[in-house]
């Protein structure tokens, strides 16, 4: 039986994309309390059912596809640029495939402007209208409004008119970082990406007996299961430890480890392999945010997915991106093993000088380096200890040194210097735990 938690969500997945949701309104149609009414939603959203905006309220939206999530939905425009929405509401939840800079003459702007596509345009009524006849959504810079007659034209088309108090430059450079940053997301692996979905799991119930595990052991040859309740909702995991000496008519849950870590499908993969690793795990659950299984996810899962990762061309840069593109390797004679880079303005404080963050990065990427090197696997950082860094100017080269103090089959420590001139400008500890490729 479903909760009216799980009642809710399916009423607002069966509404028609555009429309308006309120917790009071879905609290009267769903005969709820408004506090189970606002936790449903506020799930809705987390599961991109639904979106607020503000001076607009909460609209079910269309689900993107991940390899469409580069695209902006209009009403995502609306809060990058602090808008307000004069007309065509119900156009909200659409994507835009360009978006045109109105700063040209009005039929070479035309030319450009078309559906799907959002022009951006100062006080100019005319365009506003053209534009909206041809299918295109409008952005009115420096605050403007529009006339009656657009507005109306818009709610007919259900293609937005929005106005913001940023000037066109402004408002085309925020929309381009956010669909840079959109391009950047798309390229993080998440647990639903390589995850094993519940149809080809396997897992046992509470009820059932240790024989059922024996079972599935010779099916699968696997040996640990997650163990679920009558709602289907995860409650323990046994292995093959849990197992031994016990009789067969044993139930599950007398020898089952209770509430075991599980993840969800939004978590990065970085963060899977890091609770495994450091939790010496071979198996976790997949599940909602009530707990109920959707899957399970294995440690070679994620260990495969790391190393394709490594072999991808990357799309979007990161400030990661950006430091290890620009370290270069050398190795004296000695053996000793030196990374080098400039520091260039991205990354710099506001003082000018190199930030602790990249400071850090540059300590962690040196050590992945170094281990790399020497056939010790990846590494999960445990801890860093930075115990001193000094300023160190833009424009300013600097040698990375680091060296193994202790390397195991698992974990790892290193220290790490960095150098300006000759001179000692930063050093750290590094511990980690190792991941064998």
């Amino acid at each position: 039986m479903t909760t009216k938690h799980e009642q809710i969500l399916n009423h607002i997945d069966s509404l028609s994309i555009g429309s308006k949701i309120s917790v009071r309104r879905i609290a009267k149609e769903m005969q709820v309390s408004e506090g189970t009414a606002y936790r449903a939603i506020k799930e809705a959203e987390n599961q991109k059912l639904v979106s607020t905006i503000e001076r607009v309220g909460t609209i079910r939206i269309e689900q993107k596809k991940k390899e469409n999530i580069e695209r902006l939905t209009f009403a995502e425009i609306v809060n990058i640029v602090d808008g307000q929405v004069m007309g065509g509401r119900k156009g909200l939840y659409k994507t835009l495939n360009k978006f045109v800079i109105g700063a040209m003459k009005l039929d070479a702007m035309m030319r450009y402007t078309e559906a799907g596509s959002l022009l951006i345009v100062g006080n100019r009524t005319n365009a506003h209208e053209l534009a909206v006849q041809e299918g295109a959504a409008v952005l009115v810079t420096g605050g403007f409004d529009t006339s009656d007659e657009v507005k109306q034209l818009a709610d007919e088309k259900e293609l937005p008119v929005i106005s913001t108090s940023y000037d066109t430059f402004t408002v085309a450079a925020m929309i381009n970082r956010a669909i840079y940053d959109q391009m950047i997301k798309k390229e993080i692996v998440l647990v639903e990406d390589i995850y094993t979905p519940l149809e080809d799991s396997k897992f046992l119930s509470s009820n059932d007996s240790t024989s059922k595990w024996h079972s599935l052991n010779r099916e699968t040859g696997h040996s640990r299961y997650p163990v679920v309740d009558m709602q289907n909702r995860v409650v323990g995991i046994v292995t093959s430890k849990d197992i031994v000496g016990e009789d067969e008519n044993t139930l599950v849950e007398k020898v089952m480890t209770r509430n075991p870590m599980t993840v969800t499908v939004n978590t990065s993969l970085a963060n899977a392999a890091h609770m495994m690793v450091w939790e010496g795990i071979e198996l976790m659950p997949v599940v909602d945010s009530l707990r109920e299984i959707q899957g399970i996810i294995s440690r070679q899962d994620v260990l495969k997915a790391l190393q394709n990762i490594q072999r991808q061309p990357q799309v979007g840069e990161t400030i990661d991106d950006l430091i290890t593109s620009q370290l270069t390797h050398i190795t004296d004679e000695e053996g000793t093993y030196t990374l080098k880079t400039k520091v260039t303005p991205q990354m710099t404080n506001q003082l000018g000088t190199m930030s602790y963050g990249v400071f850090t990065a540059l300590i962690t990427e040196a050590s992945s380096h170094l281990l790399t090197r020497q056939k010790k696997g990846d590494l999960v950082v445990e801890n860093i200890s930075v115990y001193f860094i000094k300023p160190v100017q833009l424009e300013s080269e600097v040698e990375i040194h680091p060296r193994v103090l202790e390397a195991g089959r698992k974990l790892a420590k290193l220290d790490v210097e960095v150098y300006h001139e000759g001179s000692l400008v930063g050093k750290a500890l590094l511990m980690a735990q190792l991941i064998d490729k």
